[in-house]
């Protein structure tokens, strides 16, 4: 292999890896040297490659979850099963990374 061969290679890497193409309805957060610098919105985004580095993608669509089956006991001592749906949709990703340990349900 010559040595300009190596070289276009090695550049178009770091190239592809600069560029970062955001979907729709995604977050991507951003740290730089290990700790957080950004949040990149949907759309293409640069980055510095080796310094920066795409940390948590979350998806910004509304999540349902269910919630399990449970006996509950009414005032007048009357058992009812109860089941529920929970809607989270991650509207900070910068505090879903990390100011949550587990935000969603599991």
């Amino acid at each position: 292999m010559t040595p300009l061969l190596v070289i276009s290679i090695l550049a178009v890497l770091v190239i592809m890896s600069a560029v970062k193409v955001v979907p729709q309805q995604t977050a991507y957060v951003v740290e730089r040297l290990g700790k957080f610098y950004a949040v990149l919105e949907p759309g293409i985004n640069f980055i510095i490659p080796f310094l920066d580095r795409a940390a948590y993608r979350h998806s910004l669509k509304e999540q349902a979850y269910d919630i399990p089956e449970q006996i509950c006991i009414t005032k007048d001592n009357v058992q009812v099963q109860v089941d529920g749906v929970i809607f989270l949709q991650v509207v900070d990703p910068k505090t879903a990374s990390y100011g949550v340990n587990n935000y969603f349900l599991q």
